[in-house]
């Protein structure tokens, strides 16, 4: 969930910096108070993200007191432990501010955009640890997958029957069977020649 929302923050940070940089361009104040409040509603959407980014009630994106473990044992000796951060754009990690003075300055703009950039610069540094912690979870997850597999694979073996092997012992105890019944007769046949001959 929190790596969803760094990835849509991250496009409207690209949003808002296009719409701040038309801003640079824009002739009049009236231009670019248009643009300074697409820009501020882009901030709203990006906070409305943080929040929402949240999965069984857990928010990475909500602060540092946010924390995920993932226990891979019964134990608890192997785990990982993910840390959540500030995702909101009024965060110290993100810290955008509203396009000041509705970009009546060339110099607000700037520093608007500058923020912009250093808030992907710190999405992109928080998408790593994450992804970090994800690759790890895919591969124990992945691990436990094919120890699962190569256990009842292992059980099948132990119980199941070989049906080549059983096919041919029934095949065996049938001829036996048959012979069995032809010596019988045989035997009484033989028997009943003997007492004839008195």
């Amino acid at each position: 969930a929190a790596n969803n929302g760094i990835e849509a923050i991250t496009e409207l940070i690209q949003s808002a910096k296009a719409v701040a940089q038309s801003a640079k361009s824009a002739e009049g104040t009236t231009d670019k108070a248009v643009l300074a409040n697409q820009f501020n509603d882009m901030l709203d959407q990006m906070d409305s993200i943080s929040e929402d980014s949240i999965y069984k009630g857990i928010n990475l994106m909500g602060g540092t007191g946010e924390t995920l473990t993932v226990e891979f044992d019964q134990t608890g000796d192997s785990k990982i432990t993910l840390t959540g951060f500030h995702g909101s754009t009024s965060s110290d990690a993100l810290n955008i501010n509203d396009a000041a003075n509705s970009w009546g300055d060339a110099s607000n703009i700037e520093i608007s955009i500058s923020q912009l950039d250093s808030a992907r610069d710190e999405l992109r540094l928080e998408a790593t640890k994450l992804s970090s912690g994800i690759n790890i979870i895919t591969a124990r997850q992945s691990f436990t997958t094919n120890m699962i597999n190569t256990f009842r694979d292992g059980a099948a073996d132990l119980t199941n029957a070989d049906l080549n092997e059983e096919g041919a012992s029934m095949l065996m105890l049938q001829t036996r069977q048959q012979l069995g019944t032809t010596s019988l007769s045989l035997a009484s046949q033989a028997a009943q020649s003997v007492l004839q001959l008195f």
